[in-house]
Order: C-alpha cells, then sequence, then structure tokens
C-alpha cells in the first residue's frame, strides 16, 4: 500500500512538473524611458549577387541563354538538330561564328543553309524556357541577309516532347543589318519549353541578339526584370540593395572582376564574362553560367529606386578573391580602380554636366539616383587590404567627403583576420565595417548577444551576409528549414537591441534557381514559373516591415532578453505609426505564457498578433505550398499589464496600437 502510494505521489508530481514545463510563465517588462538610439532606415536590407542563377536565368528576365554568341564555347545552349560536324551537310545547313574584335560584343553567327526542310536551329533556354499560357513574349533578333533566297525566319516554341506551343512567321526584307520583331502567345503553360528557328528559302545570313522576354516584367519595363522575383524584394520594404555581390566583385582573377563601366549603354554591347560562381564549387561545376550585364549598373540603381532602398554598391579594391587566385595590384597601379570608384559616383549623383551624369542621363535617367553608400572590396582580409582601403578611402572622401564608406573585416566572424581588421579599421576611423558569418543554428542563438559589448564610439556595424547552416558551410544539402529561421530569428533581436552599432543587415544569398543553384541555404527559391518564400524570408519580412524608429528596453529582471529559458526579445518605438512593436522568439519545444508590464509609457489597446511557426524544425516551404508563413490575429488589451501566449519554437511580433 505504500508503495502504491508512493508511486502515485511520483506520478501525480511528475504530471504536475511536466504541465508546468508545457507552459511557463515569465514577465517582460517595457520601459519608454528613451534610449535615444535611432533604428536606422537601413537598418534591414537585401544582398545581391549572381549567384545560383539570379541575373541571368532569374531576375533579369531573359530567357535565351547565350544570346549573342559570347560564350567562351560559342554555340552553348544551341544546338543545330540536323547538322553533323564531319560533313558538308548539304542536306541541312550549319552555322559559323564570325567575329569583329573591334566590339566588345564580337561575335555573331553565320548560318549557311542549304535545305530549308531539315535546317533546324534551337537553344535550350537556362534549364529550359518557362512559358505562361495566354500571356505575350516578345522575340527579336539582328539579321543581315546575305546572300541566296532566304524570304522568312519560322520562330517557334515546342515544349521537351517537340511539340509546337506558339509559332511565328517573320519575313526578311532588303540587305544589310536589320532588327526583326515578333511575339509569341503560348497556347499552354510549359515550364521546360525550347526555342526552335528554321529558315524559308535557302542562302546565307549573319545573325546576332537573339532575344525572348515576357512582356509582363516589373513595371512593363521593355528587356526588363521578373515580376515576380522583383514583387518579393518590394514586399520585403528594404532599406538598401548591396549589387553586384559578393565573391563576385573580386572575380578568380582581376581580369574577371566585375567591371561596372562596362555594363552601362545599349545591352547588345555590353561585353560578356564567365561567372565567378561557374567554377565555385565542385559538387555543382557550372560550365554554361556566365554575365551578359544586361542587369547592370544603370539597372541596379534604377531598381534600388524602384524598391525605395538606398543604393549600395560594391567595388573592386584591386584584390581578385583571396580564396582562389588572390591576385594583387600593386599599390603604384592601384589609381585605375580608384578612379573607378570616384566615377561611379559622378554616375550616380552628378549632374548632366557632368561626364558621368551625362551618360547616366542619356540612359534615361535625367535626375541623380543620390547614392550615400560605397563599399571597398567584398571581404578581404590582411595588410593588402588595409593598404588599399588607405588609399580609396583618402581619394573618395577627399572629393565626396558626405559618401559614407563599407569596409570588411573578412570572411569570419572571428579569428586572427578578423581581429587584426577590426584593429586597424578602428584605428582609421572607419564608418562601417562589414561582418559575414555562415554557421550552425546554436551559434547564431548563442551570439544574441554579440554585440552588445561592442565599442559604442568605434565604426558602425553592417550585417552584411548571414545564413544559418543547417548541415555546414558550403554543404549542398543545407536546408531552408524552420530551425535555420528561428535562430536567425532570435540572432536578429541582438541586432534589433544593438542598433547603436549595428546599423546595416542582409540575409544572403538572396536567389536562387531549383536547377541551376551553386551554394544553399537561400532566401528565395524559383524555378521557370514560379517562386516561393522561405521561412527565413518570412523572418527578413516581418523585422524589415516592422523595423519602427526608435528601440526601447524590453527585460526581464532588468536583463536584456537574450536565450535566458530560450527567450528572445526587442522592441521599438514606430514613431510614423503612433505603434510600440515587441518581437519574441521562443526556441523551446513548450509554450511560453508571457506578461509585458508596460513601464514610462503610453500603449493603445489594439493588439494585432503575429505568429510564424512550424510543427516541426525540420519543415520547409516548397513550390507546392508554403505552409510557415505568418497568421495574424487582432484583439483588443486593456490598460497597464497584459499577457500573450508564445508557441514553442515561434517567433511572434506584437503591435500595440
Amino acid at each position: 500500500m505504500k508503495t502504491k502510494n508512493k508511486i502515485f505521489t511520483l506520478l501525480l508530481s511528475g504530471c504536475v512538473a511536466f504541465s508546468s514545463a508545457q507552459t511557463s510563465k515569465f514577465t517582460l517588462d517595457l520601459d519608454g524611458t528613451s534610449t535615444n538610439i535611432k533604428i536606422q532606415p537601413t537598418m534591414y536590407g537585401i544582398f545581391f549577387e549572381d549567384i545560383n542563377f539570379a541575373a541571368d536565368g532569374g531576375i533579369y528576365a531573359e530567357l535565351i541563354k547565350n544570346r549573342s554568341f559570347e560564350f567562351d564555347e560559342p554555340l552553348t545552349g544551341w544546338k543545330q538538330q540536323n547538322t553533323k560536324t564531319l560533313s558538308p551537310n548539304l542536306d541541312s545547313g550549319f552555322l559559323t561564328i564570325y567575329s569583329d574584335d573591334s566590339k566588345t560584343n564580337k561575335n555573331y553567327a553565320r548560318i549557311t543553309v542549304y535545305n530549308d526542310k531539315n535546317y533546324i536551329l534551337g537553344n535550350e533556354g537556362f534549364r529550359g524556357i518557362g512559358l505562361h499560357q495566354n500571356s505575350k513574349y516578345d522575340f527579336s533578333f539582328d539579321l543581315e541577309n546575305v546572300s541566296g533566297n532566304i524570304s522568312a525566319v519560322n520562330a517557334s516554341l515546342i515544349d521537351e516532347n517537340g511539340k509546337i506551343i506558339s509559332t511565328v512567321p517573320i519575313l526578311i526584307k532588303g540587305k544589310g543589318w536589320q532588327k526583326y520583331t515578333a511575339v509569341f502567345s503560348p497556347s499552354r503553360t510549359v515550364e521546360k519549353a525550347k526555342l526552335q528557328i528554321t529558315f524559308t528559302g535557302n542562302g546565307v545570313v549573319n545573325m546576332d541578339m537573339i532575344s525572348l522576354f515576357p512582356q509582363d516584367t516589373w513595371k512593363g519595363r521593355k528587356g526588363g526584370l521578373r515580376k515576380d522575383l522583383v514583387q518579393k524584394l518590394y514586399d520585403l520594404q528594404p532599406g538598401f540593395l548591396r549589387f553586384p555581390g559578393g565573391c563576385i566583385v573580386e572575380g578568380r582573377t582581376l581580369a574577371e572582376r566585375y567591371q561596372w563601366k562596362k555594363t552601362l549603354g545599349n545591352v547588345a554591347d555590353r561585353e560578356y564574362l564567365i561567372n565567378k560562381w561557374s567554377s565555385g564549387f565542385d559538387h555543382r561545376l557550372t560550365p554554361d553560367y556566365y554575365q551578359s550585364f544586361g542587369l547592370g549598373f544603370y539597372e541596379y540603381f534604377q531598381l534600388s529606386e524602384d524598391l525605395g532602398a538606398e543604393p549600395l554598391p560594391i567595388l573592386s579594391c584591386g584584390m581578385a578573391c583571396q580564396f582562389n587566385t588572390a591576385e594583387l595590384v600593386h599599390l603604384e597601379e592601384l589609381n585605375p580602380f580608384v578612379q573607378d570608384a570616384l566615377d561611379l559616383i559622378e554616375f550616380a549623383n552628378g549632374s548632366e554636366n557632368t561626364k558621368w551624369g551625362k551618360i547616366r542621363a542619356k540612359m534615361g535617367h535625367p535626375k541623380p539616383f543620390n547614392m550615400k553608400y560605397i563599399g571597398v572590396g567584398n571581404e578581404q582580409w590582411g595588410e593588402d587590404y588595409i593598404e588599399r582601403y588607405k588609399i580609396f578611402e583618402k581619394a573618395i572622401h577627399s572629393k565626396y567627403p558626405d559618401i559614407k564608406i563599407i569596409s570588411g573585416s573578412g570572411p569570419s566572424p572571428d579569428g586572427e583576420f578578423f581581429e587584426y581588421g577590426w584593429k586597424e579599421l578602428k584605428k582609421l576611423n572607419a564608418q562601417i565595417v562589414d561582418e559575414h558569418y555562415y554557421n550552425s543554428p546554436e551559434w547564431f542563438t548563442k551570439n544574441a548577444g554579440r554585440y552588445d559589448d561592442y565599442d559604442r564610439s568605434g565604426p558602425k556595424v553592417f550585417a552584411g551576409e548571414y545564413a544559418a547552416q543547417s548541415v555546414g558551410v558550403v554543404k549542398p544539402d543545407n536546408k531552408n528549414n524552420w530551425q535555420t529561421a528561428l535562430s536567425e530569428a532570435a540572432f536578429m533581436t541582438g541586432l534589433e537591441r544593438n542598433a547603436d552599432v549595428v546599423t546595416m543587415t542582409s540575409y544572403a544569398p538572396l536567389f536562387a534557381h531549383a536547377d541551376g543553384w551553386q551554394w544553399t541555404p537561400d532566401l528565395i527559391w524559383f524555378n521557370n514559373l514560379q517562386s516561393y518564400a522561405t521561412p527565413n524570408y518570412y523572418v527578413q519580412k516581418l523585422f524589415s516591415n516592422n523595423k519602427g524608429t526608435d528601440l526601447i528596453k524590453i527585460s526581464e529582471n532588468g536583463n536584456a532578453v537574450k536565450g535566458q529559458n530560450q527567450l528572445f526579445a526587442s522592441a521599438v518605438n514606430d514613431s510614423e505609426n503612433n505603434e510600440v512593436i515587441i518581437k519574441i522568439v521562443n526556441t523551446d519545444s513548450h509554450e511560453k505564457s508571457i506578461e509585458i508590464n508596460p513601464k514610462n509609457i503610453k500603449i493603445g489597446s489594439k493588439l494585432t498578433k503575429i505568429t510564424l511557426t512550424a510543427s516541426q524544425l525540420s519543415s520547409e516551404n516548397n513550390f507546392e505550398t508554403e505552409n510557415i508563413k505568418p497568421l495574424e490575429e487582432n484583439s483588443v488589451i486593456k490598460k497597464g499589464k497584459f499577457s500573450v501566449q508564445i508557441p514553442p519554437n515561434s517567433f511572434v511580433v506584437l503591435k500595440i496600437k
């Protein structure tokens, strides 16, 4: 009997303990006393790099790969169905590449048609060509009629089985180079179509700039950007757009670095360049990955303006990627690189009377872009970088003292080079230092207090690249699962709580093509037809859409809420919308009841609770469904203390108005 009672007592006490563990109660004090800390409009922004087919094959809406035969292998992406290598092809025809070395876009195709019934030229697009039923697509090409009696180009879009989706005949008139246009209207939706070109008549023609664009681009711009992808960026309400990268700025060699001046002017005249990420990782070699620069610096500035974001260009400092060749420009030969930076500021901000301002105006933007920031180098490290940074800083600030310069602390969040970089940049009174961290979810939760002890009088911090890695850095099996997103949310409360030090933040990388990626995880995934937002995207969106204007203090027993009891929190006042916004992250597997105790602050009675959570830490979104997305509910609260339930493994935003 005594034994039974003892067992019953143990079971009962265990049940009570289990029950109390299910919903723990905590009180957080919300102190409205001014912290005198502003949340900068640039606090949450976008990092764009042309990795994972983010530009060509992604946000840049061109659907033809290698449209002007400029790849190192000029026929990459093209196929002549009935043409044999060791044959004169008298029963069909053949294509030969001609070059004009006086031009930046030097190659064109000379096509000889012997039998127009058999000669077929096709293009595979970027892992196929995505077509939407009843949408319209602008097709164009440049052609010179050289000889013979070719009277028409017959262009068709075909599906994977060779069946025609849409076809248009284009009549050829006269001699000399001419531009021809037509419009496709696909009869059905196909994810991986191809372009097929045949001819009416036999003879010889030259062709170049064979192009296909959806008419329904962002803001309806011809030759513009993919609408659904830009919309996702717009919805983030970003404070800045960093471009064009990333390691792509540096290049594997200096010759392959990103040179912004080559990305201006007519898109047909822009010089192609192999993408650094074409051979970045052995697990995803992508030899057909090039940059057409149809999305160039003018378009990046234009996109920044569309998004209401500050443009933040990053320029080469004369150092190739230190993970690759680590090639250096000698200091005495650095001037052209420095001049590129000065000319870029003039391009962005100069009047129409200046050399580079005139070029901007001629491209269609007479008014300056009002650029405020520029980055010197991507994530260089060591003495070589500091020496070059000094030269850039002196030249830029001598001529443009109001421009804020972003400097770098290397690719790691700690270690010898990181410490050296910070030490030297502090001595130089650097303005904003870029820090990068790709690490485990555990690292992100443990480092929510990373900036609590940073020097308040030193340089500001740009958390320029970060993402939790579910498996490990540069591992192809990394997932955009709920665990990574939740850990990033916890970390971001620490960024926000230290907004007097951290003034800019951005997740990286931004985009990934489902069939063409090199790096995981990524914020937004897309294929040829659609895109989806990851849980990590929704974390970014909730912070950015609710950044507020002024930091206010939220604490537990006088301490910042940065992981005690697996709770993380930050709070802001939004003076523009007359709201108080509290962000709470619960990384516990149990629900928590949180009592908010307002002090020295007047809060309203309308409560909006936005919850982001998932049934499992391993849960992900996908093309079929976005199971992990914010859910909103409204209620009325009384003045004074109020309580909210924070679900297990969740990120909750409370907006009080």
